[in-house]
């Protein structure tokens, strides 16, 4: 591939007319494949789980894998679209992400699976941060709200289809089309953005690239990652091979700060961090993001497992989530930078809250509509809560930061979506043991409700050993929906603090724009 030889300045001027609509289109499918690929994976873990031979709690490696990864490879994104050119990496992402994409959907095992994943997830990092920009870019600097607001749209599409595709997929079909229905999108949207943009193509630099701290920020990422998804399998810190992961993690983590902190062309830039918007905004929405994804795992495997949901009946149940934040985000996005940004972000925490709230108040009898109903309602959270951080974590930035910045926030974002995925389902796990417990107590010879129980059950017919098993499927169902409950009611009082910790994040003026248009943000620093 080679950019067309136009002698037009850089950078090119917007689009117009159906130019930009179709540049909306084809830039918005590539990354409504990313999400897509993380929402729609969710409702299939038991089903690829049973299928590969593993348990569904290993299964959830799927999406581990594939996050890590993706938030490992976003700080390339500045130092290869100056390398090569944003156009290049974008559509060269594309085509490699949907070939893995094809690989993913032939494994064989599970780790072959993993190890796919991580492919598709390492390819995929360019893809959200270089879409963003390409399409603010293709707006008018005064229309870049709106340009930001359309481009936030494909976030919101992916986890409502996502369920419901994937539910539809592995009921009907089989759990590896959930990755093949990636190649023909995956192909339209790179013909349609080389097509229509390989004559915006941006001068290329070289920079040198900072191995070293990449090296450093695989290891300790990759180690803490590891630790946390095999810790609940082997009792954490009385297993040599969690303290020694632990270990690593802590002094790769060590160096990497040292290392940054002191290289002239750092992969990270943390300097970014002494600036009091940006630290807060990206703490904010790395924790927001963190609670989020945990519970996003673990409500599907509480549905398919012990409520008796089909995938497609439990992707049903999530797939409204973006029913509303579709109706309003136009609007945020038009108007955000007329108001305070910090009362759009403490509204969606304080949604958020009543969301985890509610469903901390759900039992076994609990119909479909009463766990879609909070699910409907997450929307409105959504549609604010991104908005309105990435705006406030920009503000002040200089403009030949942009592009670390915003590397920097998305790698901090998609990394502890990874950390909460595993977290979720690890407090999952140790509290549906402690109700387990709690719960067997009464279930004694000392409980003449329980024993009337016991002999009704005998006087059907049925053995000892069925009667148990029977007894401890009930507790089991009880008990890890209790689980759920306090991941619920823990997740809303943390969204509760951060609410108020958004006002830790300075006021700025609303007078202009907020999204920085596209050539900066892909400029590597």
């Amino acid at each position: 591939m080679s950019a067309s030889p136009t002698a037009a300045p850089y950078p090119p001027p917007p689009l117009h007319g159906w130019r930009v609509v179709v540049g909306t289109f084809v830039l918005s499918l590539a990354t409504f494949m990313v999400v897509l690929d993380v929402s729609i994976a969710n409702v299939a873990i038991p089903s690829i789980s049973g299928n590969l031979g593993v348990s569904p709690n290993q299964g959830t490696w799927i999406i581990t894998s594939f996050a890590v990864a993706n938030g490992i490879c976003l700080p390339l994104t500045g130092w290869l679209a100056q390398r090569f050119g944003p156009v290049r990496v974008f559509v060269t992402s594309i085509i490699l992400f949907t070939v893995a994409s094809w690989l993913c959907g032939f494994a064989s095992n599970m780790p072959t699976l993993i190890l796919f994943r991580i492919l598709q997830g390492a390819v995929a990092g360019p893809m959200v941060p270089l879409s963003q920009a390409l399409l603010l870019g293709s707006f008018t600097r005064e229309n870049s709200g709106l340009a930001l607001a359309m481009w936030s749209l494909t976030g919101f599409i992916g986890p409502t289809a996502g369920p419901v595709l994937g539910g539809w997929i592995t009921d009907d079909f089989n759990w590896r089309w959930i990755f093949y229905i990636n190649v023909p999108i995956g192909f339209m949207a790179a013909a349609g953005t080389w097509w229509l943009y390989r004559s915006r193509e941006a001068p290329t630099v070289r920079r040198p690239i900072d191995t070293i701290g990449l090296l450093l920020l695989v290891i300790w990422v990759g180690c803490l990652q590891v630790m946390l998804d095999k810790g609940k399998e082997l009792d954490w810190f009385e297993s040599n091979t969690v303290i020694t992961l632990g270990v690593i993690a802590t002094i790769g983590f060590l160096a990497f700060l040292i290392w940054e902190l002191t290289n002239e062309h750092p992969v990270v830039d943390l300097r970014l961090f002494s600036g009091r918007n940006f630290w807060a905004a990206t703490l904010t929405v790395s924790v927001g993001y963190a609670a989020f994804m945990g519970n996003l795992v673990v409500l599907p495997l509480w549905l398919q497992q012990y409520m008796g949901y089909t995938p497609t009946m439990a992707g049903l149940a999530l797939a409204p989530v973006g029913i509303l934040a579709l109706i309003i985000t136009p609007w945020i996005g038009k108007n955000i930078a007329r108001y305070d940004a910090r009362y759009f972000a403490s509204l969606g925490f304080l949604v958020w809250m009543v969301v985890f709230w509610m469903r901390s108040r759900l039992n076994t009898d609990a119909d479909q509509m009463t766990i879609i109903y909070p699910t409907l309602l997450q929307g409105v959270a959504m549609s604010t809560f991104f908005v309105a951080l990435f705006n406030l974590a920009l503000q002040g930035i200089p403009a030949d930061k942009i592009s670390s910045a915003s590397g920097l926030m998305n790698f901090s974002r998609y990394t502890s979506g990874a950390f909460g995925v595993s977290a979720g389902t690890t407090i999952w796990e140790h509290r549906a043991i402690a109700h387990h417990a709690y719960l067997m107590e009464h279930v004694a010879q000392t409980n003449p409700r329980a024993m009337e129980m016991l002999g009704a059950t005998t006087d059907s017919g049925l053995g000892f050993l069925q009667i148990s098993a029977q007894l401890n499927r009930m507790i089991d169902q009880q008990a890890y929906m209790l689980a759920a409950n306090d991941i619920g009611l823990g997740s809303a009082m943390l969204f509760v603090l951060l609410s108020g910790f958004v006002w830790m994040i300075r006021r700025h003026r609303p007078t202009t724009t907020t999204a920085p248009s596209a050539p900066v943000i892909v400029a590597a620093d």
